[in-house]
């Protein structure tokens, strides 16, 4: 399973549908782990979610408050795994070339 599918699968399928791969690369590339680029993406969703209503409906799909809230309960519980994240997971963690340039 790639870096990007991994993120899929912790951020759902409505999340993700919002996001092409290249995007959620970006997150991956910024973030620099899987757990952090998928906070980092259920946060820039829930961003564009707020719209000032307590609620809405696009076809099938609806969203409220509680769903945002949710969400970003859930960027906050992967924020907080990666700071209990031993040193050692960190030393040992792949290093690509962009984060020593």
């Amino acid at each position: 399973m790639t870096d990007i599918e991994k993120v899929k699968l912790k951020i759902g399928t409505v999340i993700s549908a919002t996001f092409t791969d290249a995007q959620i690369q970006a997150f991956l590339d910024m973030e620099g782990s899987v757990n952090m680029a998928a906070a980092a993406a259920i946060e820039s969703w829930a961003v564009s979610a707020i719209s000032g209503s307590d609620s809405e409906r696009i076809g099938d799909y609806s969203y409220s408050k509680k769903s945002i809230d949710n969400a970003l309960a859930l960027a906050k519980r992967l924020r907080d795994t990666e700071s209990e994240t031993p040193a050692m997971a960190w030393a040992n963690r792949r290093v690509k070339k962009s984060d020593i340039f």
